[in-house]
């Protein structure tokens, strides 16, 4: 192996791609990243980031782009380990969500494999939505569970599992909870909501909530990419912890300083009407919208209890629990006028 070993992350431009990015280059990696076409370049070159441009939709493009990039380095990886953290969460056109999430991957998949010395490890950013709702009670969710994903955004992250694990290289799945952090948008919404005044909760009975910070998950994909038990293993990815989801919103009021906040629940058949109207006006506009058909499940589901457990066994700590990561993601998002 090169004294320096190579790392190729897709998805960079995220929320969570952005903590991958600062994880690896702390730790050392000679870091490469995909980009697409007309992508800004600036920042990469001034970082000492390098690049390979990248045609998901065509797997011949992304074979010929790597085959090129392999002959600078005969007898070895041309990317000893590649992170694919490339994919969308919500979209106005739910069918993009198999096209994008599964099938770009596995065109990347066979793209890799094509070249002299594939890498020696994958790591495919999954997520618990590949389940489905499969535990009513107070079961934890666990990695070897059956997945019976109930929206389109599940089915489209356990195929592109399938794809990985079909294709033959060493890999490994991980499966994050609800990931927060500077920089993500999702929880942001809840958390200027709880700034305003107002803790909306989806549904009368209580949820279960489990968490883990954008770059605790940054930091456990690093941790299983050269590790040999963890080759052809799935690890969920969380801090350990349960939450109720008035407690979380409690925990907000109280890091805000805010005296008094309206804790509201909002019933499931209410819930449903403003995703059916979302996902109409998604349809109508072609714009993102938050709350649509396919989000519904997700809100609906009560038991995100999940178990960590054999990551933790694998060495992975968390470095933020709750409070003191939303402590971290509200300091970012007041010095980014945010809130």
């Amino acid at each position: 192996m090169s004294s320096t070993p190579r790392l190729l992350i897709t998805g960079s431009s995220g929320f969570i791609g952005s903590h991958m990015l600062r994880e690896a280059r702390a730790a050392g990696y000679e870091l490469w990243v995909a980009v697409r076409a007309g992508a800004q370049l600036e920042r990469l070159k001034r970082e000492g980031i390098r690049y390979v441009e990248v045609d998901y939709y065509d797997a011949e493009q992304m074979r010929s782009a790597f085959h090129a990039l392999s002959a600078h380095y005969p007898g070895e990886p041309l990317w000893h380990y590649v992170i694919h953290n490339a994919g969308i969460t919500k979209t106005a056109r739910l069918e993009e969500f198999q096209e994008v999430n599964a099938e770009h991957t596995l065109r990347l998949l066979s793209a890799l494999i094509d070249l002299p010395q594939p890498p020696e490890r994958f790591v495919l950013m999954s997520s618990l939505s590949s389940y489905g709702d499969i535990h009513r009670d107070d079961t934890p969710l666990r990695a070897d569970d059956p997945q019976r994903p109930t929206t389109r955004y599940g089915r489209s992250k356990c195929l592109a599992e399938h794809y990985t694990e079909q294709s033959g290289l060493p890999f490994t799945i991980l499966l994050p909870t609800g990931v927060y952090g500077p920089g993500d948008k999702d929880y942001l919404m809840s958390l200027r909501g709880i700034a305003g005044g107002i803790n909306a909760m989806a549904g009368c009975q209580t949820q279960y909530l489990t968490f883990v910070h954008g770059a605790d998950v940054a930091r456990a994909a690093l941790h299983v990419l050269s590790r040999p038990e963890a080759e052809g293993e799935r690890y969920i990815v969380s801090d350990g912890a349960t939450y109720t989801d008035i407690e979380y919103g409690r925990l907000v009021q109280r890091l805000l300083g805010r005296r008094r906040v309206l804790h509201l629940r909002v019933p499931l058949p209410l819930l449903w009407g403003v995703c059916q109207l979302g996902s109409l006006w998604a349809r109508l506009s072609g714009k993102v919208t938050p709350l649509n058909r396919d989000k519904y499940p997700i809100l609906a589901q009560r038991n995100w209890r999940c178990d960590p457990s054999p990551l933790l066994a694998l060495g992975w700590q968390p470095r933020y629990d709750l409070e003191e990561g939303l402590r971290d993601t509200l300091e970012v998002a007041r010095a980014q006028g945010l809130l």
